[in-house]
């Protein structure tokens, strides 16, 4: 007994020592971590701010002198002048891709760690500004980069014109005023130029920079259309400017089809602005809303008006925008790669509200959020159309499997609806086979699942917009039966529906079956209003039979991983291969070809560099790409009860529609139905703001852009009028709107 105790007591301190040892350890890790990311975020920083200073630098004297300095000190090198253009201004932004990539991957264990806020503050980005105006609902970050992007247009535009008035020689007024135009109208290309250099950055749907600032496309995708409407007027002044001038000389066909060797070939400019002219004006809301289309198949001569601008302005001059056009490159290669692939559907269901539910086949490594879509296309109804589309299943519902609500509003949707229809009528002596290849982009979406940051949410809903908020319902529900991180402990759902028929949706996900007696773990109400319908229809309580269809999965093709969020790795080395292979080629041309050869002309000069950014994607990123798939066939190799597993989680899967009657009567003492009626906001922020105190309150809306506009309306007024012991309203928008 004795020796027992000697034991016991020997071995704690042997235990509390190794305890400790290892504590001191994760400190270490964590401190090196935590100092890592400050480093290169630093870092980064440091080069931002110094590439957009060069661009506000340059047009000034003290810039200027700068910039042939640097022309004159670089120009010796084995790029020559392209190499130096290249470096000043498209490295920075592609050295912060680079940065970019190992600072996401030490952020990847820190970044569920949720700490609740114990004082509400305003935040910029969730700050509604504007919520009236044509740029829709502006929060203030998104007001101040508007505002510092006016300044430096403003900015550049007056010291350029300085430049030109200083120049204009003491001849007749003609030629004068020609000069004047002409001058004016290089300068104002050049700031065209320069915003090009950030018109394609927001929309590479899958680039690390999106997922550095966690600025997901659906949202970034409106950026790129303030920066599209603002380029396409500077280019169109700058052309208007040169079609002015060459009237008054009466040289305006000569100068309009000039293609020459040496400077600014008038042609291909000519080519490139009319390709832009007909982008721009397709996306103009009024086409975009009625000919989508159009706009979309339009959209794709960005190809010419990228590859003919090259050729008007030469390598040297491109460089000023190549950066980001080759990030873009780099994300749209990987796109095409991933939407190769053909996705297994493995179930179907047609609800009575002319909505489908899509569950489509998944890796098990694949990772998304909650609030993510995808861009689904269905080559039985278009080989060329994409749709983006919310995911309504949690990613932890299953790993093998991502569910899509789709709203029967148009042709092509009208169209998918028929064909699952046409097929589940097939004889029931025989299985019916659904025939759909649906191919898939993404997940797309906030880097971050930012719905798990706020204790206390607000879910605005517009019809089908509910669909990303039953992704977040059963996201809180698994963590919390799991005892995963999560912060919701209070949640308000509106949800508007022009009628009764599309309550059924709410169904579509068994809160009991996910978490038993959540009730007693989260505060939930919901509150639905049905505008459309004085009273409940006669047929209230009468259950409506869905139509079901079980395609076949013969294949086991699930979706592809190389385009979504999280897997930080194989991405980060395929933009380091592309561009180390970009840099490489480039020195081989210019070594083995342009030196010993001469070669001069700068259209010419243009269209090798134009080649060698795709070349270096097509090899040296295919190499990696290549390697990635056979990494990730290797992996479904592994899963060697892969099928099994996927019609365990089928079975699930009814088993949650076999229990709706279930769910029903427990949601039923939580759910308020107003029939006849619209939400008043004003009313139910108010009443928020009395029952929940002084907490920081995230609003996330998904619906048509009169609803977030009448959302953002009431959290600006309520935010300004807010009192001491009132919450400070988040707004954020999940709505995708092209």
């Amino acid at each position: 007994m004795a020796d027992d105790d000697i034991l016991h007591t020997s071995q704690h301190p042997l235990l509390h020592s190794n305890g400790a040892h290892a504590n001191n350890k994760k400190k270490k890790n964590i401190n090196f971590v935590s100092l890592a990311k400050s480093v290169l975020k630093f870092t980064m920083w440091i080069v931002f701010l110094a590439w957009v200073a060069l661009f506000l630098v340059v047009p000034t004297d003290f810039g200027s002198e700068l910039y042939f300095d640097w022309i004159g000190a670089t120009s010796e090198s084995p790029f020559g002048d392209t190499g130096s253009m290249l470096l000043l201004y498209s490295a920075p932004i592609i050295i912060i891709a680079f940065l970019a990539v190992p600072y996401l991957l030490i952020s990847v264990e820190d970044r569920l760690q949720l700490q609740e806020k114990k004082t509400p503050r305003f935040r910029l980005w969730t700050f509604p500004v504007l919520v009236d105006g044509p740029l829709g609902v502006v929060s203030a970050a998104e007001l101040i980069g508007i505002i510092l992007f006016i300044v430096f247009v403003v900015w550049d535009g007056y010291f350029y014109t300085v430049v030109v008035l200083r120049t204009i020689p003491d001849d007749i007024p003609k030629e004068q005023c020609c000069f004047i135009l002409i001058n004016l109208g290089h300068r104002i290309g050049t700031i065209g130029l320069c915003c090009l250099a950030f018109l394609f950055l927001p929309v590479a749907r899958g680039s690390v920079l999106l997922r550095l600032i966690d600025i997901p496309f659906e949202q970034a995708i409106r950026y790129h259309m303030w920066l599209g409407h603002l380029t396409m007027l500077l280019f169109t002044l700058h052309g208007l400017l040169f079609v002015i001038a060459w009237t008054i000389e009466g040289t305006l066909l000569k100068e309009m089809l000039q293609w020459v060797d040496l400077g600014i070939s008038h042609f291909p400019g000519v080519i490139s602005l009319v390709a832009g002219l007909l982008m721009w004006m397709t996306s103009l809301y009024p086409v975009r809303k009625k000919k989508f289309e159009l706009f979309y198949y339009t959209h794709q001569l960005y190809v010419i008006f990228i590859v003919f601008l090259a050729l008007h302005v030469g390598s040297f001059i491109f460089c000023i925008s190549a950066g980001g056009i080759f990030l873009f490159i780099l994300d749209r290669f990987l796109r095409f790669c991933q939407s190769r692939k053909t996705v297994d559907i493995i179930s179907i269901k047609c609800l009575p509200c002319e909505t489908v539910e899509l569950m489509l086949s998944k890796p098990a490594n694949l990772r998304y959020n909650a609030l993510s879509f995808i861009f689904l296309q269905v080559r039985e109804l278009s080989w060329l159309q994409w749709h983006p589309f919310s995911v309504s299943s949690s990613p932890l519902d299953g790993k093998y499997h991502l569910s899509v609500l789709i709203k029967v509003t148009g042709e092509w949707t009208e169209k998918l609806r028929g064909n699952i229809l046409n097929s589940s009528r097939v004889d029931l002596h025989l299985r019916p086979q659904t025939k759909i290849t649906a191919s898939v982009e993404g997940p797309y979406g906030h880097e971050l699942p930012y719905h798990l940051m706020y204790e206390n949410l607000v879910l605005v809903a517009g019809g089908v917009g509910i669909s990303p908020f039953l992704a977040i319902l059963s996201d809180i529900l698994h963590r919390i039966r799991e005892g995963k991180p999560c912060l919701p402990r209070n949640i308000l759902i509106v949800w508007a529906v022009k009628r009764s028929n599309e309550l059924p949706l709410l169904s579509t996900s068994d809160m009991e079956l996910i978490c038993p007696f959540f009730s007693d773990k989260l505060n939930l109400e919901i509150h639905i209003f049905i505008t459309r319908e004085s009273q409940p229809p006669l047929e209230e309580g009468q259950v409506h039979e869905a139509t079901n269809s079980s395609p076949s999965v013969s294949n086991s093709c699930s979706m592809s991983v190389l385009v979504g969020t999280g897997n930080n790795m194989w991405p980060g080395l395929y933009v380091i291969s592309s561009t180390l292979g970009f840099v490489i080629l480039l020195y081989l041309l210019d070594i083995f070809y342009i030196n010993p050869y001469d070669i001069s002309p700068w259209w010419y000069t243009g269209l090798l560099f134009v080649i060698c950014m795709l070349a270096s994607v097509f090899i040296f990123g295919g190499i990696v790409v290549g390697l990635w798939h056979l990494w990730e066939r290797r992996n479904a190799a592994k899963e060697a009860c892969k099928d099994d597993r996927i019609m365990v989680e089928k079975m699930q899967h009814n088993e949650i529609v076999a229990h709706e009657d279930s769910c029903q009567q427990k949601l039923a003492s939580s759910i308020n139905t107003y029939y006849g009626s619209r939400p008043d906001f004003k009313d139910i922020f108010g009443n928020i703001s009395e029952k929940w105190g002084c907490v920081d309150v995230g609003v996330i809306v998904c619906g048509p852009p009169s609803l977030q506009t009448s959302v953002a309306k009431e959290i600006k007024s309520q935010n300004i009028r807010r009192q001491c012991n009132h919450p400070i309203f988040h707004f954020n928008s999940h709505s995708f709107e092209l």
